[in-house]
């Protein structure tokens, strides 16, 4: 059973889309920093804000950087469903890959 975010705080990506009659949930959690296992990696943050486009993420304790490719080939996505086809729910993990999905890209 897996537990949901209560907060986007501890996410690198998340959603919630209805499909059809059925829907989907699904969240990937922010990793410990290999280096050090004190903080959670996440994008540079400068002048007290979020650089979300950065090509790294960074350890906030130990200041460790890790490429963005190599970071997201890492992460796993947790997902919650439900089948619009017939109507069964359950829960499944994979890989966390970004790719666009009905012409939006995640």
């Amino acid at each position: 059973m897996f537990t949901e975010p209560k907060s986007m705080e501890h996410l690198v990506y998340f959603t919630n889309r209805a499909v059809g009659n059925g829907k989907v949930k699904a969240w990937v959690y922010r990793k410990d920093c290999p280096k050090c296992h004190k903080a959670k990696m996440g994008k540079p943050i400068e002048k007290g804000k979020v650089k979300t486009k950065a090509p790294e993420y960074v350890c906030p304790e130990c200041g460790y950087k890790e490429g963005k490719k190599e970071h997201e080939d890492t992460l796993t996505v947790e997902i919650k469903y439900a089948c619009p086809y017939c109507g069964n729910s359950g829960e499944a993990t994979t890989e966390y890959k970004r790719k666009s999905f009905e012409g939006v890209r995640d």
